[in-house]
């Protein structure tokens, strides 16, 4: 019987999406939950897998686009029976110790034995596969210094299409600098207490929550202090209205092979540090897996990005849509600065906020930073909510 396979729904703002990488080539015989293919959408890739074990029919492919509810695929259901059958009908499948055998060695033993048909003993099979091995390590050996060397002159360009959501995050980046008035604000903040704190209650936090204690904890409980004070910064801008939320959703960015995107952390008023981290932890989990939903990317009010884990000193982050401020963290670096009229040593970070000038003024824009680096300099604040 062929059950039809569709495309699933994938949020309600998607209605198309394009065939990605075919990760298994039609006419495969295929076990349930493998993974088929990928789907690639304006906010986030998925994996189609397969919902029962068969043979597998495509009728897409790489690049294709498809609506959300088309067929593109059909999956013909295999009984027990008739797999058992088929191995029974053929026994070269099965070494003399029930081992499967991939289509390599199934064309080994073929020229092994001169039919398919044919059983062989596993001595010798693993004997002319290595002999057969070495001989092809001989030619490309032998290849490779008959070779001439590739001429140094030579210069060459490759050409490749934008995927998905790098093509969306352009789109979205342009879009921000022609809409809204973007300015940026800058200082420091000392991180010496932070760490210290981090450096003597780290392993009893892994101990009790499971999860490390970082950096991206402390800054949003601090943001979200900060929005509670300052709460232009928590609003947008839609047509002649200004739109404020009142609850505390944090965009937390996080780089990937294909791009950054960025989860959403719910409810940041309501979460304690261990929430947080773990919630993180969960979200760059599933981004590197290629997991993530697409309601796990919507709504965000603010966002945080932390380019200081690649190294960078210093940066001006961009306003996402529909969002007034942007918080950029960067590298921590020892300088020597002057407390107390004395020069000491700390470890200092420098913050970049990122605004819409249309809703908030620079002195909003400065009062908010200092007093999320306030925060930060005497974290037990954070704690007491003062």
């Amino acid at each position: 019987m062929k059950n039809e396979l569709k495309i699933p729904s994938m949020g309600e703002s998607i209605s198309t999406v394009t065939i990605g990488q075919i990760l298994t080539p039609s006419n495969s015989f295929i076990t349930i939950d493998a993974e088929i293919l990928e789907l690639e959408t304006d906010k986030v890739n998925q994996v189609l897998s397969s919902p029962l074990t068969g043979q597998l029919t495509l009728l897409v492919k790489s690049g294709d686009k498809a609506n959300i509810g088309d067929v593109v695929g059909y999956i013909e259901a295999a009984e027990k029976t008739q797999v058992l059958e088929d191995k029974k009908e053929n026994p070269i499948m099965e070494t003399q110790e029930n081992t499967p055998i991939d289509a390599k060695q199934e064309e080994s033993i073929k020229k092994i034995s001169g039919s398919p048909s044919v059983r062989i003993s596993k001595e010798r099979f693993i004997e002319e596969i290595k002999n057969s091995d070495l001989k092809v390590e001989a030619q490309q050996e032998a290849s490779a210094t008959l070779s001439p060397p590739a001429s140094p002159s030579k210069r060459t360009e490759t050409r490749q299409p934008m995927s998905k959501i790098r093509k969306m995050i352009a789109a979205r980046l342009v879009e921000s600098q022609h809409t809204a008035a973007m300015l940026t604000t800058f200082n420091e903040v000392d991180m010496t207490t932070v760490m210290q704190m981090r450096e003597k209650y780290k392993d009893i936090f892994i101990k009790k929550y499971g999860t490390k204690l970082g950096f991206m904890s402390f800054f949003v409980k601090a943001v979200t202090a900060a929005l509670k004070i300052y709460p232009i910064f928590n609003s947008y801008l839609d047509g002649s209205d200004i739109v404020h939320r009142e609850y505390y959703d944090l965009g937390i960015a996080v780089g990937t092979e294909k791009g950054v995107i960025v989860p959403v952390v719910r409810n940041c008023d309501h979460l304690g540090f261990s929430d947080i981290e773990l919630s993180i932890e969960k979200y760059a989990k599933s981004a590197k897996d290629g997991h993530l939903k697409v309601d796990d990317l919507q709504g965000a009010g603010f966002t945080i990005t932390n380019g200081g884990v690649y190294g960078s000193l210093l940066s001006t982050p961009i306003l996402a849509p529909n969002q007034c401020g942007i918080l950029g963290m960067h590298k921590i670096e020892k300088r020597a600065i002057v407390m107390d009229d004395q020069i000491v040593i700390r470890s200092m970070m420098y913050l970049a906020l990122s605004y819409d000038h249309r809703l908030a003024d620079g002195k909003e824009a400065v009062s908010f930073l200092v007093y999320v680096k306030s925060l930060l300099e005497e974290p037990s604040r954070l704690l007491l909510e003062i």
